[in-house]
């Protein structure tokens, strides 16, 4: 496979250092940037065009949230996986709104964290599972919905239950069985519903579903 072009955003050059050297021994990842702040990312970002950022949150000039936000507003097939210290529901909630595909956190033991940063790259179901049962938290705590987006009403009936199934965490080969399809016919229709919706990856997909309420699943299979 290709490595994925990586740009290093964070304010410590000793954090900056260890994370190349972690990238460095996977074939995965070819290191093509690093930023000490925000907008030299988003500057970084038009000159290097990496397919992966790896984003501190706090940082000097402008936070990594916003340029995460600038980031995806202006380079949209660039991925963003934010870095941080805190596993606050508040601050992830924030990211995936802007964009980013998920979080690692800094105290993780390397082979976990070189591990879940494959898993978010593959879109892991039970990777973005736990992102979104964080996600669930936020939403049951009163956060307001996001008004521009889609409704519902755009989606198919199959399209609505296959949403479902995602939110409940299932795997594509689970959503096949369940609805007696072909594991590649799941993988055309969520790609279809995300494209459909906007949207990016099944973490922002769930937090569809919970806006929107296609969070039950029925139990009657449905027609192929």
């Amino acid at each position: 496979m290709t490595p994925y072009r990586v740009l290093i955003a964070d304010d410590h050059p000793l954090a900056r250092k260890a994370i190349r050297s972690l990238l460095d021994e996977d074939d995965w990842f070819d290191t093509v940037g690093e930023a000490s702040g925000g907008a030299e990312a988003v500057a970084l970002c038009g000159n290097l065009q990496p397919d992966l950022v790896l984003m501190d949150i706090n940082m000097p000039d402008i936070s990594g949230l916003e340029a995460t936000r600038r980031i995806k507003q202006t380079y949209p097939h660039i991925r963003v996986v934010m870095l941080t210290v805190s596993d606050h529901v508040a601050d992830l909630f924030t990211a995936i709104q802007f964009g980013a595909q998920g979080y690692l956190l800094k105290n993780m033991d390397p082979d976990d964290w070189m591990q879940y940063l494959h898993a978010l790259l593959d879109d892991n179901s039970e990777v973005s599972r736990q992102m979104a049962d964080k996600l669930f938290q936020h939403f049951r705590g009163g956060a307001n919905p996001v008004s521009s987006e889609p409704d519902a009403a755009v989606l198919t009936p199959r399209e609505r239950e296959l949403v479902a199934c995602v939110a409940a965490g299932e795997t594509n080969r689970q959503i096949a069985e369940r609805l007696v399809i072909a594991e590649n016919t799941v993988k055309n229709h969520i790609k279809n519903i995300l494209d459909k919706l906007s949207l990016e990856n099944r973490v922002q997909l769930t937090a569809y579903a919970v806006r929107q309420g296609l969070t039950h699943i029925g139990h009657k299979r449905a027609e192929k």
